[in-house]
Parts: C-alpha cells; sequence; structure tokens
C-alpha cells in the first residue's frame, strides 16, 4: 500500500478525498492538532499524526515514509481581523509543508488551490490559460490562495495544483450550508446578484486522485460545476424546502453598504459577522469557469445543479442541520 500524507483530512473536502486516497489502495497519514481529531480520524480508518503547519520539524516526522503530500488544508475566513493568522496558515503553512517534503524527499505535492487564486478581477470565462489576478486582490483570502499556488509552482517537487471553485454536497457544514439554512430558517435577508460555479465535492476529491494517479505534474486544472445565479439557487432550495425567500437580487451596492456596517461593528463586538465587504464582493461576482481540461484529463464530471443541491439537502436533513421534513 503506498503512504500518503493528508492536510484538511476533517474538513468538508478533506474527508471526501481521505475516502478516495482509501478507495485508492493508500494508507493516509492525517495531519491532527488534537485529542478529539485523533478519534475522529481513526474513526475513518486514518492514522492520524500530530503536527502544526508552523513548524517544520514536526511536519518532517508526521510524513515520514509517505510517498506522496495532499495538501486540502486552508483558512477560508473573510474577515479582515483574522487576515495575518490567514496567510501564516495558508502561505506560509504551505511553504512549510514543501520545504518538510523536499527534505525528506517526498516524491509528490497535490495542492488544493481554488478559483480564488484568479480572483474576482477576473471577468472573462477562467481557463488554465488566464492569467492569475489573485496577487492584485484586496481580498486577503484570494491573496494567500495565490501567493501559496505559487509557492507550489516554484517547488522543486513534482507538483500538481487544482483549482476547485463553489464547492457543494454531502459532508457540506460551514460552506454553502450556512445560506442553506438561512433559508431554511426563513432568515435570508436578501439575494446576493452573482452567478456561482457549482462543483461537486465528490468530483472534486476524485479528481485530485486521478491527477496524481496518472503524475500530472507540472498542471493546474479548474474544477467547475453548473453555472446558477445566486437567485436560481435560492430559489431551487427554497422550493424543496418549502421556505419563502426573496424575489429578487438584491443590489450590488446595497449588499455592499450592508457588509460595510456589520464589519464596521464587528470591529466593536469582536465577533465575525454573517457577511463582510470581502465575502459581499465575491458574491456579487459573476463567476465564470472552463473545466473542459480537467473533465479531459481527470474524467472530471459537472454533476447537474439539481442534484448535486437536492442530495446536499437530503444529507442536511439525514444530520438533523434542517428542521422540516424534504418534500
Amino acid at each position: 500500500m503506498t503512504d500518503v500524507f493528508l492536510t484538511g483530512a476533517t474538513g468538508f473536502l478533506g474527508g471526501h478525498l481521505l475516502r478516495e486516497l482509501q478507495a485508492a489502495g493508500c494508507t493516509v497519514h492525517a495531519l491532527s492538532r488534537r485529542n478529539e481529531s485523533d478519534v475522529y480520524l481513526r474513526s475513518l480508518g486514518a492514522n492520524p499524526v500530530r503536527a502544526v503547519l508552523s513548524d517544520i520539524s514536526s511536519l518532517k516526522k508526521a510524513m515520514q515514509g509517505c510517498q506522496a503530500v495532499f495538501h486540502a488544508a486552508a483558512d477560508t475566513s473573510m474577515w479582515r481581523p483574522e487576515a495575518a493568522a490567514q496567510t501564516a496558515t495558508n502561505v506560509q503553512g504551505t511553504c512549510n509543508l514543501l520545504r518538510a517534503a523536499e527534505s525528506i524527499g517526498v516524491q509528490a505535492f497535490v495542492h488544493t488551490s481554488s478559483v480564488s487564486a484568479y480572483s474576482h478581477l477576473v471577468k472573462e470565462t477562467m481557463t488554465e490559460a488566464t492569467p492569475q489576478r489573485g496577487g492584485e486582490s484586496w481580498i486577503n483570502y484570494e491573496r494567500s490562495k495565490y501567493l501559496a499556488e505559487q509557492a507550489v509552482r516554484q517547488s522543486k517537487l513534482p507538483w500538481i495544483v487544482l483549482n476547485p471553485s463553489h464547492i457543494l454536497g454531502p459532508g457540506d457544514r460551514h460552506n454553502w450550508a450556512r445560506l442553506i439554512m438561512l433559508i431554511d430558517q426563513e432568515k435570508l435577508p436578501g439575494i446576493p446578484p452573482g452567478v456561482g460555479s457549482f462543483a461537486d465535492v465528490r468530483q472534486i476529491a476524485k479528481a485530485h486522485v486521478s491527477a496524481w494517479q496518472q503524475q500530472k505534474f507540472g498542471n493546474s486544472y479548474l474544477l467547475g460545476g453548473e453555472h446558477v445565479s445566486f437567485v436560481d439557487f435560492v430559489h431551487h432550495v427554497g422550493s424543496v424546502l418549502l421556505k419563502k425567500t426573496p424575489r429578487k437580487a438584491t443590489p450590488g451596492w446595497a449588499l455592499m453598504a450592508f457588509a460595510q456596517l456589520t464589519y464596521r461593528w464587528s470591529l466593536i463586538s469582536r465577533k465575525e459577522p454573517d457577511m463582510t465587504p470581502e465575502s459581499a464582493m465575491l458574491t456579487c461576482h459573476h463567476l465564470h469557469v472552463d473545466s473542459s481540461k480537467a473533465m479531459r484529463e481527470l474524467q472530471y464530471l459537472e454533476t447537474p445543479f439539481n442534484t448535486l443541491t437536492n442530495d446536499t439537502l437530503t444529507w442536511m436533513k439525514q444530520e438533523k442541520i434542517l428542521g422540516n421534513p424534504l418534500n
């Protein structure tokens, strides 16, 4: 069996990636920072190993004997007071992983980046040939994902980069699940005016393993999905859950004004708000992603939006995250 080292295994995508790696016959050594994570990871059949991204020596020890590193961990905060910690995790943490992996002779580094490395500043349909503009962005998450990806691309290790778009699917508790819960509680104040590219977390995990198995070193892959406006997203979820939703999108200027107010209050309350200027900007963006390279080379599939959303809602109901039965 092949030994691999995985970061982010307790997260949404990382959990699916763990299962795909196990299905491929790998022994997964999963980074863990606390006792509760150890117990959870063992229950999934992984071998939890203690390490922190800020400590290269702990990383070297944790990945000893591993042939590949899958780096799926990331800080996705959209709140400015957490920017420094986010940069330390996403950028310096990735650099530390690369240094540790290089020093012990790891044979592959598979990096989960994001379409955010390209940035909301890109207005056209994204392809792998589109110049990335994350380094120019005022949104720290975009800037940190760009810088982390650049570190991977400049590494001496054999690397592969995957750039997922809006990740949706069973297992989501914190990403789009937050929007779905607001719809379920009929507390959604408005609908963003943007367009998303909704990608199936299960297919994203499969693409990671496929790229590694085929040794697609030096390649990056955009992993998108069906393009749907947030208005249609909200209306579909509302119709399935039999919930009332706003009829139209909130104008972008109004959404940004509201986000500025909540951000200013958060500086006083010291509590991250549900909406920040950063998250408002990203949900105003009309994202368009071309996944044809991944579909051609990795057998990546774009799950139809209604199927993907309904799978997500069914799982959330089974986990009692949603209040009323699905119909």
